[in-house]
């Protein structure tokens, strides 16, 4: 299906607003953003305590710092407090300081009022709320950056939910993007930490992210692709994803079935289910068979999109992100997990890193390739996963992107941000877990190898 357009204040309806853009808006945006990071900085530092903060053995001045860091996003707003989730669902590639005070950007944020709603809803779908729905909650369920959640029952008597995006987010974001490009490409001229990092090719990234996540009808058709993905087996029942509710639906608004449970990051979940570890392993297994079989994956598995139902079913929410496999880049994973599950040899991984133009040595073969793939990815993949070195994956995703001249093998990172969700899920629920050799993961994705070795062992798995 085709995006609905976009329209922001003083522009033309057009499919994409564009990200070069950069006008009075834009520029006194730039100005706003370094006196607010600049001026939380200073307050944040002054309030620690200047005599302390220069005792070179105190570190503690790298918390205030970061903590006064996520002062200004949360003032500067949506765009700057997803950019403090990334920051927290990635410790292994920041510095532990700033990660920890970014879990902030996890927490609840303040509704808007029930009248802009109404007329939101009003204006995407074509009628007044009260015709549209036989009742009409005005008090949110809950409240994020991007949107807010009502409680509904639709004219059939079905209990629905409805979010609703904050009015006038599109305009303030694609402006702050615009404003984040420019000081990017500053950046990038002067910084070579920056060129590393490919400071432009991340705005641009979390351009594409936003232009989709701010369009609910892209986000529609995604929840709906990966719900009929799910039931693909017939054996993901301990998984679900809500219905969508089409007739409800439009560029800022998504209805879907109501489901009844509680977040997992709003209680303690080894207390609340008799088996943690089997929780992690259905959802892993899920999310897996998408990266690696459908070509679609959810990217943004942060414990606030996944709920524990009340019927012991967990609930994937909240589909804005999403990551997308072509077939090269599933065949690359597949060969990742065949290599770690089953014989070792990560000769077919350096010739799908080959293939995809993301290994440049072409002096090397392949199987001496994958030789030095299978010394740092071999003990990673099969390690436990409460124990996964982030930071050495995700520095070798980098490092591809680099050294190829590319912007990043973003498929790989976006990736890599789920398997640190992962990661600290099993710290608590499953830390004996090893992803790479669970061939409950695997069973859909090598059904024939998976069989055979379960032949062998004499093993069955669970359901």
């Amino acid at each position: 299906m085709s995006a609905a357009p976009l329209r922001l204040v003083g522009e033309p309806l057009v499919e994409r607003p564009p990200l070069d853009s950069f006008g009075v808006r834009e520029a006194a945006r730039v100005l706003v953003i370094g006196l607010v990071l600049g001026g939380s900085l200073l307050a944040g530092l002054g309030r620690h305590g200047a005599r302390k903060l220069l005792r070179a053995s105190d570190s503690s001045w790298q918390e205030a710092a970061a903590e006064a860091t996520v002062d200004a996003f949360e003032r500067l707003g949506p765009l700057f407090v997803k950019l403090g989730q990334l920051i927290a669902s990635s410790s292994g590639a920041f510095p532990p300081a700033l990660s920890a005070a970014c879990l902030r950007c996890l927490d609840r944020v303040r509704p808007f009022p029930a009248a802009e709603a109404r007329r939101i809803v009003g204006a995407d779908l074509g009628r007044p709320v009260d015709e549209l729905f036989r009742s009409f909650d005005d008090a949110p369920l809950s409240a994020a950056s991007v949107a807010q959640v009502h409680a509904c029952v639709l004219p059939d008597g079905r209990e629905a939910v409805l979010k609703v995006q904050r009015p006038g987010i599109a305009r303030r974001m694609i402006v702050d993007l615009r404003a984040a490009l420019r000081t990017a490409r500053l950046l990038q001229r002067f910084s070579h930490a920056a060129r590393v990092a490919n400071a432009v090719g991340v705005v641009h990234d979390l351009y594409e992210a936003t232009v989709g996540e701010l369009n609910f009808l892209v986000e529609a058709e995604n929840q709906r692709r990966i719900r009929a993905d799910l039931g693909a087996f017939g054996d993901n029942g301990g998984v679900m994803v809500p219905e969508v509710y089409s007739a409800h639906c439009g560029p800022r608004v998504l209805c879907m079935e109501r489901v009844r449970g509680v977040p997992l990051d709003r209680f303690d979940v080894t207390a609340a289910h008799p088996d943690p570890e089997l929780l992690i392993r259905r959802l892993v297994k899920v999310w897996l068979e998408g990266v690696t079989v459908h070509g679609i994956f959810h990217g943004d598995v942060h414990a606030g999109n996944l709920w524990l139902l009340d019927d012991g079913r967990l609930a994937l929410l909240d589909f804005g992100i999403v990551g997308r496999m072509t077939a090269p880049w599933r065949q690359l994973v597949r060969n990742m997990f065949h290599a770690s599950a089953f014989d070792g040899d990560f000769t077919p991984v350096a010739t799908s890193l080959r293939e995809l133009d993301l290994f440049p040595d072409q002096s090397s073969d392949d199987a001496a390739i994958g030789s030095q793939l299978a010394m740092v990815l071999g003990p990673i993949l099969s390690g436990e996963l409460a124990e996964l070195d982030l930071k050495t994956v995700t520095g070798l995703m980098l490092d591809f992107g680099t050294d190829s001249g590319m912007s990043g093998p973003q498929q790989l990172i976006l990736m890599g941000k789920q398997l640190g969700y992962f990661e600290r899920y099993a710290v608590t629920l499953a830390p004996d877990w090893r992803l790479g050799t669970d061939l409950f993961l695997l069973q859909n994705v090598f059904p024939d190898e998976v069989a055979a070795a379960l032949a062998e062992r004499g093993a069955t798995l669970p359901a």
